[in-house]
């Protein structure tokens, strides 16, 4: 492992739900932490899916995600950042009381850093940082981008979805111009692919051949699996649930392929 440089701090986004993308963060951490890595999710979603996938919750007056951005003073995130059961794997965890936080930093100066300025002091005991985003453009999303280096981009093989990229992109392409100019994407990984059918093999081939996403698409594939989503029940990480699941070899490909692409060999 290489000495470290500073965490990669990665959002995973798309501004269309139903796209994979909090499973990929949960299972992405898990198949990280399992080779070795030091990784820290944070749920930036009211949803909290990322937080119960993880086998986590945010008990009454305990800090999290809100508290983080609401407040942003160095002693914060140290307070609110928990362990998980899973190696490697550390999680600051959401709340629906993160919705508020939009209306409550509407009129706030500086409002689309609070994220940025909120992790900076747990940052350096990790390698990476996976941040769950909100399925839609909110100043939720903009403080993910603002604090994030790059974006991994799940695309589930459907037309509607693929449609969507484009609004993404633009969003990207903002966002580096007027906040982060750092910003950069790291991946489009295609998700919920099923082999049976004609249409996710069509996307597929559109996401290999279109010039925005041609040269980020991931060789790794993330195949539809029902264990998948039994393991998300449960609140275990599939590569823990069902090491020998499609799921699990899925997201250890993308495991395996993401590192190569942030830290080489």
């Amino acid at each position: 492992m290489t000495a470290n440089r500073g965490p990669e701090i990665i959002a995973v986004a798309n501004e269309k739900g139903g796209v994979g993308k909090t499973v990929t963060v949960v299972n992405l951490a898990a198949a990280l932490g399992r080779d070795g890595r030091r990784v820290l999710v944070v749920d930036v979603d009211p949803q909290a899916n990322a937080t119960r996938g993880l086998g986590g919750a945010l008990a009454d007056g305990r800090p999290g995600t809100y508290d983080v951005i609401r407040r942003h003073k160095e002693e914060v995130a140290p307070a609110a950042v928990t362990a998980t059961a899973w190696p490697g794997i550390d999680l600051l965890p959401s709340h629906p009381d993160l919705s508020g936080a939009e209306v409550e930093l509407v009129n706030e100066y500086g409002r689309e850093n609070r994220l940025r300025r909120g992790l900076a002091s747990v940052l350096d005991a990790y390698d990476v940082v996976l941040l769950d985003t909100p399925p839609s453009l909110s100043l939720l999303t903009i403080n993910v981008f603002a604090a994030a280096g790059r974006v991994l981009v799940p695309c589930q093989t459907h037309p509607y979805a693929y449609a969507a990229l484009e609004e993404l992109f633009d969003t990207i392409a903002a966002i580096r111009e007027e906040i982060n100019p750092d910003l950069s994407v790291l991946g489009v990984v295609a998700t919920l692919f099923d082999g049976r059918t004609r249409v996710a093999h069509s996307v597929l081939e559109q996401l290999r051949q279109d010039p925005r996403t041609r040269d980020l698409l991931c060789a790794s594939v993330i195949r539809s699996n029902t264990t998948v989503a039994e393991s998300t029940a449960v609140g275990v990480p599939v590569v823990f649930y069902r090491p020998s699941s499609y799921g699990a070899q899925d997201y250890g490909a993308l495991a395996g392929e993401l590192a190569a692409r942030i830290w080489g060999g």
